[in-house]
This record gives structure tokens, sequence and C-alpha cells, in this order.
């Protein structure tokens, strides 16, 4: 699978920023973390992981989790939403984006792997 293609379809098309699509798919790809460990795994300040998560819960691709912990919602349902927000923000028609619908596609096997021991690859 293409995770570069995928994060600049996330900077593209949902206009995340380069450090959100980063953050956004390391949750979606190794499952719930908290900020000290997405700073780690990426290689920056557990500040900016903390404060791109939170932003991330706004925009519609995290789900509110108490103090700093953060977990994707199901990136079928994520990739639409974090589109239809920006599409409010941005105030653009809100439509079908195929774009849009294969980032969620994509990312479906990975995020159940993640999230379930009976879904591994072997």
């Amino acid at each position: 699978m293409d995770y570069d293609k995928i994060k600049n379809d996330l900077i593209s098309e949902i206009r995340l920023t380069k450090n959100q699509a980063e953050v956004f798919l390391l949750v979606v790809l190794k499952g719930k973390m908290p900020a000290n460990q997405i700073a780690k795994s990426l290689e920056i300040t557990v500040e900016d992981a903390l404060e791109t998560s939170q932003k991330l819960v706004e925009l519609g691709g995290f789900i509110d989790m108490p103090e700093t912990e953060f977990e994707a919602m199901h990136p079928r349902f994520t990739a639409v939403n974090m589109y239809r927000r920006m599409c409010e923000r941005e105030n653009i028609d809100f439509k079908k984006n195929l774009v849009v619908d294969n980032i969620g596609i994509a990312l479906e096997e990975p995020y159940d792997d993640a999230r379930t021991k009976y879904n591994k690859k072997k």
C-alpha cells in the first residue's frame, strides 16, 4: 500500500497539514495511543503530538478520548467525515469524492488488523 499517496491525498483533498496526515495515519495503522507515543514514533515533540491530535478530534478524524490518548474512528467513516467538515469550513458543496472514498477503502484492512487479533495477516 502506498502510504505516501494516501498522506498526499489527505493533504490535498481533506486539507490536513503534513503533520496532521502523519499523525492520523499512524493512529489508524497502529491503533489507539497516547500523545507521548505518537511523538516518539514520528520524532516530534509531545506538545506537537498533543496539539495535532486534539486538532484531529476537532476535524472529525479522532474520537474524543480522556486525557492524552487518541483513537481514530473507522477510516471509511472518518475520511468522509473529515471531508464533509472541510467542505463546511471552506464553503464548498459537499458531494461524492472518489479520492476520499478510496482513502477509507485503502485504510480499512490495516485499521481492522491493528485492532483485532483475529484479522492479523500471517
